[in-house]
């Protein structure tokens, strides 16, 4: 006698199965294996050919894999290596968000006429460099110890922390209603100060409790914990009217230093692995692909996607001029790709109705342009470089990594690191 199949299970069985298969046929030609999970979400999902609806449960599921993502990239981003990439890194991130960020801003509140909270989400969105991508091509050139890719990684590191405060604020704003200078210092405030605190103070608060983690019976008592935090920091960040992603994000930076000494990176990354495909799948599935009928919808994708190339490349490029025209160029172009970071961005706004359809497909098209736009660039500028490194641990840093998504991407710089 046949047996009933748990409607939930074979869901979960077809958007993992068809995820990571698209994912592969990306990486079989060199594309970001996230830009084929998404794929497969805009394929199967309700607005084309309607063979898989994601149900509630799975939406939910897709929420922690967001977390998890936005965890697995704190920890691979170590404090002390923030304070030690200087003041190029530095001038590179406030450059890489303050031009994007403005003429996003700008250009969808003053030409295509949106409201207020939907332009402050399209400019959020612009902001964040994918350090996974730059990291894997810069891997695969073999390349990561040149002088260009040390700015490049450590200005997408600080970008990402900038972009989750600069996320927290326009949340902050918009949720509050009106547009107030009290409230945004107080948000400011509020930011900087859990920034501050996970950078500085919460490491040190974890190098007291070493010992006690020594003396736990539990297994992989150092997992438990960071894992226990990770979510109540995302639980803590939304009560006080954050994004969840920016307490996961920094509950990954509070843990950095100790990941290797734990191998927390691994096991995270090996559950990022499984969820992470649900959160991109979903973000697919919400796309209607007939807002791009609309002509206006079109339009401004392309129009927010030359934005997005040309104030990165423009402003990055000009923060570390004096290094010279070569790394200028590769410095603009390596910061160009969005990933993860801008996509929760557009998804907040969705799920907040905060933003329309269609400037929803605009940012999801911003993040593929960019994406495709920066890999064939970067090998053409790197290309008197790509066989001059002789850095054994560099080459092999390159094959290290086969993972499909862009926190695995990411891991191979910190191999190397």
């Amino acid at each position: 006698m046949p047996h009933h199949v748990d409607p939930f299970l074979l869901e979960l069985f077809v958007i993992f199965l068809w995820a990571k298969i698209s994912a592969e046929l990306f990486e079989q030609f060199k594309l970001p294996a996230v830009l084929g999970e998404i794929l497969a979400g805009i394929i199967l999902g309700p607005y084309a050919s309607r063979l898989v609806i994601p149900s509630d449960a799975v939406q939910s599921i897709a929420q922690v894999g967001a977390i998890f993502l936005l965890f697995s990239v704190g920890l691979e981003t170590s404090p002390r290596t923030l304070v030690q990439n200087g003041r190029n890194a530095i001038m590179v991130a406030i450059a890489g968000i303050i031009l994007p960020f403005f003429f996003g801003y700008g250009y969808m509140s003053w030409f295509q006429h949106v409201p207020v909270h939907q332009a402050l989400f399209i400019a959020a969105a612009l902001v964040a460099t994918s350090v996974g991508i730059t990291a894997r091509v810069l891997g695969d050139m073999g390349v990561l110890q040149s002088r260009a890719a040390k700015i490049i990684l450590g200005a997408a590191v600080f970008d990402d922390i900038l972009g989750m405060l600069l996320l927290a604020v326009v949340v902050g704003i918009v949720s509050g209603g009106k547009l107030k200078y009290f409230q945004l210092a107080v948000l400011m405030a509020e930011a900087l100060g859990f920034a501050f605190f996970m950078i500085f103070i919460a490491p040190r608060l974890i190098h007291r409790m070493r010992p006690g983690l020594r003396r736990m019976s539990s297994h992989n008592a150092p997992l438990i914990i960071a894992l226990a935090i990770c979510l109540g920091l995302s639980a803590l960040a939304q009560k006080v009217g954050l994004a969840a992603i920016i307490g996961a994000f920094f509950a990954g930076l509070a843990f950095a230093e100790y990941s290797p000494e734990w191998q927390l990176e691994p096991r995270v990354h090996a559950i990022t692995e499984f969820l992470a495909p649900f959160f991109f799948f979903t973000m697919g599935a919400r796309l209607n692909l007939t807002v791009f009928n609309d002509k206006s919808v079109l339009v401004a994708a392309v129009v927010v996607s030359i934005i997005a190339i040309l104030t990165k490349v423009i402003g990055c490029g000009a923060a570390v001029w004096k290094e010279g025209r070569a790394t200028m160029w590769r410095v603009g172009v390596g910061m160009t790709p969005r990933g993860e970071v801008g996509l929760i961005v557009a998804l907040i706004g969705l799920q907040m109705n905060m933003i329309s359809q269609g400037n929803y497909a605009i940012v999801l098209a911003m993040t593929g342009v960019t994406t495709l736009f920066a890999p064939p660039v970067l090998r053409l500028l790197f290309r008197s470089e790509i066989h001059g490194s002789t850095d054994e641990d560099t080459i092999a840093s390159a094959h290290l990594s086969t993972a499909g998504s862009e926190v695995g991407f990411a891991q191979e710089n910190e191999a190397v690191r």
